[in-house]
């Protein structure tokens, strides 16, 4: 049986609009944790600094009249402010951040994934573990209660830095293999685009769409938490590795970043981002607000980007696209952000023109493989190929050598007899 929850904001008396749309995203969350909302608050304050003691009141009054049985805030509570909380309103109050770490700690699938998680949920919790933990030592299940904390929350401090200390060291590992396999494209064999964006306006489904296949889906936030890379060909471009990230919300806690950034380093070195938002949302200007806010905490805001206007099936309104509008889940337009993907990978790898011996293979395979050819025809003088195609910097540099090597070696009379 679900958790019946009230929600509760706090906010300047000058932007009570933006709070209220800030706690129906609260709201969604709690939703897709598993509760069950049933009442909402918004305290408007000229200096908005947690829960007066009447309002506190008024929550409890309702939580009693709704028989909800928690109640959860859109700002991160200080230790000894959720106590305190907890007392005035006689139930369990969690954050936003907890609804978070929950929702991740049910949506963790990879290794890697789940130490990220565990890392963060001790991250947030080891400071409130001083002055009593009685509010965050729930053990009967609901919100706020899955993964791995449940039972470290008992721990004390020197146990829960231990438990950190070697979470830490698996991550470093890990994040050393994912570095070694971004250094190796890095060297810019394939150039990588990166889909970004508010969590749930379906990337995923244009992942899936785009690729040819599967991947976790689902009408939730977070549903992916690992990012997922696939090869695919590009028409009128060449071969490209699409990279699927964990999406964004509003207010990200700055730990949930430092937990997950090998994950989001995927977004810092691609070549090309795809800011993916929902055309149908009624939140859409906001939720493109809060990816680039995002994107600037992660110094990915000077990326190349297309902004993708998906579900564009969806809408009801008639108003011109603010992107390239599309439906993964029907296959509308994809064509089109196709060819501009195309388009924009092209100017940031323009057509080079070289002519490579006819004995030259190692060249020639260089070429094929790691880049589009243009077109190619035999050399005025009839020495080799004249190739126009497109490659990153550090192939051509290589064919270039490989060139200016045959060419030193026919100099001084060496044997010609392949690289």
């Amino acid at each position: 049986m679900s958790q019946r929850c009230i929600v509760v904001a706090v906010c300047d008396a000058r932007r009570r609009a933006e709070a209220e749309d800030s706690l129906t995203e609260l709201a969604a969350l709690v939703r897709a944790s598993g509760g069950e909302v049933v009442g909402s608050v918004v305290q408007a304050r000229h200096h908005a600094d947690g829960l007066g003691r009447g309002k506190a009141a008024e929550v409890l009054e309702m939580a009693r009249a709704l028989q909800a049985e928690l109640v959860v805030t859109d700002w991160e509570l200080r230790p000894a402010e959720a106590r305190t909380l907890s007392e005035w309103v006689e139930r369990p109050v969690l954050d936003r951040t907890e609804v978070i770490l929950d929702i991740f700690a049910t949506m963790a699938r990879s290794r890697e994934g789940r130490l990220q998680v565990e890392m963060a949920q001790l991250q947030y919790r080891l400071p409130r573990l001083a002055g009593g933990t009685a509010h965050l030592s729930r053990t009967g299940g609901g919100i706020g209660t899955r993964g791995p904390g449940e039972t470290r929350l008992e721990t004390d401090r020197r146990r829960i830095r231990a438990r950190m200390a070697a979470l830490r060291a698996e991550l470093d590992e890990l994040d050393r293999v994912r570095a070694q396999r971004r250094a190796r494209r890095g060297r810019g064999l394939i150039p990588v685009v990166a889909l970004v964006g508010y969590t749930n306006v379906g990337k995923s489904t244009l992942f899936q769409a785009l690729t040819h296949r599967t991947a976790p889906i689902g009408d939730r936030p977070f549903v992916t938490l690992d990012a997922a890379v696939r090869r695919i060909f590009v028409p009128g471009f060449g071969p490209v590795l699409l990279c699927d990230t964990v999406g964004f919300v509003r207010h990200l806690p700055h730990h949930l970043v430092q937990a997950f950034k090998s994950t989001l380093d995927e977004v810092r070195d691609a070549d090309l981002l795809l800011l993916v938002s929902n055309a149908a949302s009624i939140r859409r200007e906001e939720e493109m607000a809060a990816v680039e806010e995002v994107l600037g905490d992660l110094g990915a805001e000077h990326l190349p980007a297309l902004w993708v206007e998906n579900q564009w099936d969806r809408l009801q309104e008639d108003r011109e696209p603010n992107g390239i509008p599309v439906s993964a889940l029907t296959g509308d337009n994809l064509d089109a952000l196709v060819q501009a993907v195309a388009g924009k990978l092209s100017t940031l790898r323009p057509v080079q023109e070289i002519t490579v011996g006819w004995e030259e293979q190692e060249a020639l395979r260089w070429i094929h493989a790691e880049g589009e050819v243009v077109d190619e025809r035999p050399a005025a003088d009839g020495t080799g190929l004249a190739i126009r195609f497109r490659a990153p910097e550090t192939v051509l540099a290589r064919v270039r050598r490989l060139v200016a090597e045959r060419e030193a070696h026919r100099s001084s009379g060496g044997d010609d007899r392949g690289l």
